[in-house]
């Protein structure tokens, strides 16, 4: 019990730390040797970040009230007193809800949606926003005065959205989070990453601590890694990228580990494929809901041939 009430206090000391502005490149390290050094510090840290995100949706006249005298202040700087108010005024909230909203802070203030595989859907947003969901996806909505927050917590959608400049437009999905006032956007959130692709208008998007957000145009397309790192913005075929809204998935020479790893999202069982045959090119169009008739042409326009494993699965291997 000790060890995590120190992890507990060592995880608010970071968190106070992170959001200085004037936070060194050395101080960065430390905090990240630390994250690192144990899987109990990131809870910790992760579940800070979730209560401090229930207080920033709080009103700040609510915020102010529940930050009361109840909270004993600790014998540190007043921006880590000032953390541990808002923290406690969140978990007032967060208790109040009830125990699921204490690990998913979103789940009683918004609604959910969610489609199953081969399922698409279109959602209508009260400003006139809309989403188009693909299948196996779970996106939580919330609406606030100030702001329109969207999370991807799996799978992919394609975002219509309606111009409004006093309350942004944020899509959150795993590592990474976009910021748009009004325009079209596809997010992927996917276990190891974040992919965005813009078909018009402007967004922002954002990592982890210390990563540079990254501005993209129509045309531009980025990968926010699972660590929160953002890689560099490319030109991407837009039309490709939101196929599967047509039901169609292209593939124009794209490697065959890409290949599988995007046709095992429309499958009961993933579709594997062997280190040997990875790296061939492959470029064909095909429709989302018959993965079968891929796999029927693969061995006719590449050197390979797919079996059937004991699972049920299918992997493509050498011919």
């Amino acid at each position: 019990m000790t060890h995590a009430c120190n992890v507990r206090d060592e995880a608010a000391h970071w968190f106070s730390r992170n959001r200085d502005p004037e936070q060194s490149a050395e101080e960065r390290c430390r905090f990240e040797a630390w994250l690192q050094a144990d899987a109990l510090h990131r809870e910790e840290y992760r579940l800070l970040e979730q209560m401090w995100s229930a207080a920033d949706l709080i009103p700040e006249q609510r915020l102010r009230a529940l930050c009361t005298a109840e909270v004993r202040p600790l014998p540190v700087a007043s921006r880590r007193r000032f953390l541990q108010g808002a923290l406690a005024a969140a978990a007032s909230v967060v208790l109040a809800g009830g125990a699921t909203y204490l690990f998913d802070p979103f789940s009683l203030r918004g609604d959910t949606f969610v489609t199953q595989l081969g399922e698409r859907h279109q959602v209508t947003l009260a400003d006139g926003s809309t989403l188009d969901l693909n299948g196996r996806t779970r996106v939580t909505v919330l609406y606030g005065d100030d702001r329109r927050l969207v999370r991807i917590d799996a799978g992919e959608a394609m975002f219509s959205v309606t111009p409004d400049k006093s309350r942004p437009f944020v899509v959150e999905a795993g590592p990474g989070r976009v910021t748009v006032t009004g325009t079209r956007f596809n997010v992927r959130h996917d276990a190891q990453e974040m992919r965005v692709a813009v078909e018009s208008g402007q967004v922002l998007v954002a990592g982890g601590q210390g990563a540079a957000s990254r501005p993209l145009m129509a045309g531009d397309g980025v990968r926010v890694g699972a660590d929160g790192s953002i890689g560099p913005v490319q030109r991407i075929d837009v039309q490709a990228v939101t196929a599967w809204r047509q039901g169609k998935l292209i593939f124009n020479d794209v490697p065959l580990a890409e290949v599988a790893a995007e046709v095992s999202r429309y499958r009961e069982r993933p579709l594997r494929v062997a280190p040997e045959v990875a790296s061939l090119r492959f470029s064909s169009v095909f429709r989302s809901d018959d993965t079968n008739a891929l796999l029927t042409a693969l061995p006719r326009i590449l050197p390979v041939k797919v079996r059937t494993l004991s699972d049920g699965s299918n992997e493509i291997i050498p011919f």
